[in-house]
Protein backbone atom coordinates (compact mmCIF):
# COMPACT_ATOMS: atom_id res chain seq x y z
CA UNK A 1 0.00 0.00 0.00
CA UNK A 2 1.45 2.87 -0.76
CA UNK A 3 1.24 6.66 0.33
CA UNK A 4 1.51 9.53 -1.40
CA UNK A 5 2.55 12.32 0.31
CA UNK A 6 1.91 15.97 -1.28
CA UNK A 7 5.23 17.87 -1.44
CA UNK A 8 5.39 20.53 1.25
CA UNK A 9 5.46 24.18 0.30
CA UNK A 10 8.90 25.60 0.93
CA UNK A 11 9.72 29.13 0.91
CA UNK A 12 13.22 29.41 2.72
CA UNK A 13 15.59 26.82 3.48
CA UNK A 14 13.18 24.34 5.83
CA UNK A 15 9.53 23.82 5.06
CA UNK A 16 6.45 25.06 8.48
CA UNK A 17 4.84 22.02 9.26
CA UNK A 18 1.25 22.83 10.25
CA UNK A 19 -0.42 20.23 12.81
CA UNK A 20 -2.74 19.10 10.28
CA UNK A 21 -0.02 18.23 7.84
CA UNK A 22 2.31 16.79 10.59
CA UNK A 23 -0.71 14.47 12.07
CA UNK A 24 -1.35 13.62 8.07
CA UNK A 25 2.02 12.06 7.71
CA UNK A 26 2.02 8.11 8.33
CA UNK A 27 4.79 6.84 10.83
CA UNK A 28 6.67 5.36 8.44
CA UNK A 29 7.52 9.13 7.27
CA UNK A 30 9.47 9.53 10.13
CA UNK A 31 12.92 8.92 11.88
CA UNK A 32 11.89 7.53 14.73
CA UNK A 33 7.81 6.27 14.37
CA UNK A 34 7.78 5.55 18.20
CA UNK A 35 8.25 9.04 19.21
CA UNK A 36 6.58 10.69 15.33
CA UNK A 37 10.00 12.82 15.28
CA UNK A 38 12.56 13.95 12.26
CA UNK A 39 9.18 13.69 9.61
CA UNK A 40 11.03 13.13 6.18
CA UNK A 41 8.34 13.53 3.58
CA UNK A 42 10.47 14.36 0.91
CA UNK A 43 14.41 14.42 -0.03
CA UNK A 44 15.46 17.44 1.28
CA UNK A 45 14.30 16.49 4.65
CA UNK A 46 15.63 13.49 4.89
CA UNK A 47 18.88 14.42 3.90
CA UNK A 48 18.71 17.60 6.78
CA UNK A 49 17.36 14.37 8.99
CA UNK A 50 20.78 12.34 8.17
CA UNK A 51 23.20 15.97 8.30
CA UNK A 52 21.03 16.48 12.16
CA UNK A 53 21.49 13.42 13.32
CA UNK A 54 25.44 13.08 12.81
CA UNK A 55 25.63 16.73 14.52
CA UNK A 56 23.27 15.09 17.35
CA UNK A 57 26.12 11.99 17.53
CA UNK A 58 29.10 14.49 17.65
CA UNK A 59 27.44 16.30 20.39
CA UNK A 60 27.04 12.99 22.70
CA UNK A 61 23.15 13.27 22.46
CA UNK A 62 22.41 10.51 20.29
CA UNK A 63 23.53 6.61 20.33
CA UNK A 64 24.74 4.90 16.80
CA UNK A 65 22.06 2.85 16.74
CA UNK A 66 20.02 5.73 16.68
CA UNK A 67 21.76 7.17 14.13
CA UNK A 68 21.95 4.23 11.56
CA UNK A 69 17.98 3.73 12.30
CA UNK A 70 17.52 7.45 11.28
CA UNK A 71 20.03 7.17 8.28
CA UNK A 72 18.17 3.82 6.97
CA UNK A 73 15.11 5.71 7.04
CA UNK A 74 16.83 8.41 5.03
CA UNK A 75 18.43 6.63 2.63
CA UNK A 76 14.61 4.68 2.04
CA UNK A 77 13.32 8.09 1.15
CA UNK A 78 16.03 9.24 -1.04
CA UNK A 79 16.26 5.96 -2.77
CA UNK A 80 19.35 4.97 -1.57
CA UNK A 81 18.49 1.82 0.42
Amino acid sequence: MSHAVKPLKREGVMAEISTSERNALSDRMFGQPHKRTGPMPDASDARNAKARAAEEFNRGNSSSAKIAQIDRKADKSLGEA
